[in-house]
């Protein structure tokens, strides 16, 4: 006699289609990883599909599946990545004061560089370029979230909480120092004399925290 009752099984279909979706996020995953890898290298001029799926360990066929184009694709890198940033972000619009907001930016922002560094040099290559293909982003949704993190440093001026600098640059600052780390990483690991470690990120963040905050008079 089973003394826990009946066991609930379930319904038919039911496991096969949730064994799919974790199959799809999986390739999914696998595909943007690689993807990632091969714009940061190559660009999206001289990426393929082919090398990406090479290095997903898939076949080509299963790119066009997922993605049906190559211009999808990088669309898909560019938008995690971007995806990131925004949620990283959301510490402005929490935050007390400048202190708290933008040494949180900051964390973050470096965070990102550490453990995305292929997508960061994705978006910066696609910039320099011109953006050929994610014009829509700038103009759209960065343009809007810049225009909302303008007005939070306003505030934050205007009560005092920091010095009054032009809010736009300051964005422009953050992201050039904290974005370096990735898009310049291979710079920093010669000076460095090896790839940073835990402590050497650390310690960068705290550096950085330091002069931005002491630059902008909060601490």
């Amino acid at each position: 006699m089973n003394e826990q009752g009946p066991v609930e099984r379930p319904k038919n279909g039911q496991g096969t289609r949730g064994r799919r979706a974790s199959t799809r996020r999986a390739h999914e995953e696998r595909i943007l990883a690689a993807a990632e890898s091969v714009f940061a290298e190559a660009g999206f001029g001289g990426a393929t599909m082919q090398l990406i799926a090479d290095l997903a360990g898939l076949p080509k066929a299963n790119l066009h599946y997922y993605f049906a184009t190559k211009e999808a694709l990088y669309r898909a890198v560019v938008e995690r990545i971007f995806t990131v940033w925004l949620q990283a972000a959301d510490v402005f619009d929490a935050a007390a004061g400048p202190a708290e907001g933008i040494g949180a930016y900051i964390d973050a922002k470096m965070e990102i560089s550490r453990r995305h560094p292929n997508g960061s040099k994705v978006w910066a290559s696609e910039v320099m370029h011109g953006a050929p293909v994610i014009q829509d982003y700038l103009e759209t949704t960065l343009r809007d979230w810049t225009a909302g993190r303008v007005k939070v440093i306003e505030r934050w001026i205007a009560e005092g909480k920091m010095a009054p600098v032009d809010p736009e640059h300051l964005l422009y600052l953050l992201w050039a120092a904290t974005q370096h780390y990735a898009d310049f990483g291979h710079q920093i690991e010669v000076l460095n004399g090896g790839a940073l470690q835990p402590a050497d990120w650390e310690a960068a963040k705290a550096s950085v925290k330091e002069i931005v905050l002491r630059g902008i008079g909060v601490v």
